[in-house]
């Protein structure tokens, strides 16, 4: 049986560039007791405790959790790539709806180095070798860095089938700005114009420039999640229901259809928006804003495509039309996405959580999507992990 599980409280701190940030402990405990306030509950009334990273040595989790409180729960450290905060959102949510516990607890932080992402061990294969040497065979780049080359060949493959405008990368980065420029948790807040991002630093010409590619960032988020018969005794809130949500991974087609659009998760992503869209009977049509994986401007466009928001090839357009931003059909980003707001691996997916949580609450303030009821959250890690959540706003 499979029971409802609220969103109680959400924590997140704010987002900064490496070098400029405490430490991972300290970021990550700093999330959990502003979750803990915002749900009314103590640290001894949660039963389990999931804390996601992706740089960290073993038991980080417990580091960070043990400045708030010792009490002796099970905490599981959690690493699925870019998507490991919503994948310890995922199995917060899963204990609650099996009833094996009543609260649980979520907490996602990043301690990031600058640069481009590598790994950190250099003594055995690498995870994303497939995925690296296939797109060196259909792109080439090799001097580009592993996830520039991956993400923007795969808008490189979008604008060679569809005709698609290096301009509507700028114009999806532009927007993420302005939104971000309303969020004072955002690492970045400076509104940027089309052809600021059109004229940065050409990182592979005609297909990708600097600004479309997100930073490396430090920070760290929460959300504590409970049952309904657990918050309703307590007379905690029950507005943010976890309506449906559905972790997928790869397919056979992300590497033998041998198209980048699909090495970099397209497939996987419809999955799960097609698992959770069954699961809660609600389509795309109906969802009101969105946080999306906007690793890279290129992913924010494939994605509005593999969730159903358009027909392949239909993202220029929706572009063009402003059905991605307020006055829209869909507001997608407005935290100002991982291009502005930031990505600390550990901790994105839970920051999308906290800025929908908000967003349903109706307390966003500037950011604030009128009427908004369904809320989408997309979190993508390449090698690959995916996870698409559905939030409700409760009456």
């Amino acid at each position: 049986m499979t029971r409802k599980v609220f969103v109680a409280g959400v924590g997140m701190i704010p987002f900064k560039k490496p070098g400029a940030s405490d430490t991972y402990d300290n970021m990550g405990a700093a999330a959990v007791r502003q979750a803990l306030a915002d749900a009314g509950v103590d640290y001894a009334d949660v039963q389990q405790a999931y804390a996601g990273y992706v740089y960290g040595d073993s038991t980080s989790g417990q580091k960070a959790l043990y400045q708030v409180g010792m009490t002796g729960i099970p905490v599981i450290n959690v690493n699925n790539n870019c998507a490991t905060g919503s994948s310890a959102l995922f199995l917060a949510r899963q204990a609650v709806a099996s009833g094996v516990v009543e609260c649980a607890l979520a907490v996602g932080f990043e301690f990031m180095q600058p640069g481009a992402l590598k790994s950190r061990w250099d003594d055995r294969a690498l995870a994303l070798e497939r995925a690296m040497a296939l797109t060196i065979d259909l792109v080439g780049q090799p001097e580009l860095p592993s996830a520039i080359r991956q993400f923007a060949g795969a808008g490189y493959t979008h604008m060679q089938k569809y005709g698609t405008k290096l301009e509507t990368f700028a114009k999806i980065r532009a927007k993420a700005s302005r939104h971000a420029a309303n969020n004072p948790l955002a690492v970045f807040r400076d509104v940027l114009s089309t052809e600021d991002v059109m004229n940065a630093p050409i990182l592979w010409d005609g297909v990708i420039t600097r600004l479309m590619a997100c930073p490396p960032t430090c920070g760290a988020a929460a959300a504590v999640v409970m049952s309904e018969e657990f918050a309703r005794k307590r007379g905690l809130r029950t507005d943010v229901l976890i309506a449906g949500q559905a972790v997928t991974t790869d397919l056979p087609s992300t590497y033998d259809a041998r198209d980048m659009i699909r090495v970099v998760g397209a497939d996987m992503v419809k999955l799960g928006a097609k698992q959770v869209f069954e699961q809660t009977g609600v389509g795309p049509q109906d969802v009101d804003v969105i946080e999306l994986h906007d690793c890279f401007a290129h992913n924010e466009l494939l994605t509005y495509e593999a969730l159903g928001l358009c027909e392949a090839g239909g993202a220029e357009k929706l572009v063009n039309d402003g059905d991605n931003t307020y006055g829209g059909k869909w507001v997608t980003n407005p935290s100002g996405g991982l291009l502005s707001k930031g990505h600390p691996l550990g901790a994105t997916g839970l920051a999308q959580c906290f800025e929908l949580t908000h967003q349903l609450r109706g307390t966003a303030d500037k950011r604030q999507v009128a009427g908004a009821r369904n809320a989408l959250a997309h979190n993508i890690g390449l090698g690959g992990a995916c996870v698409i959540t559905l939030f409700q706003k409760q009456d």
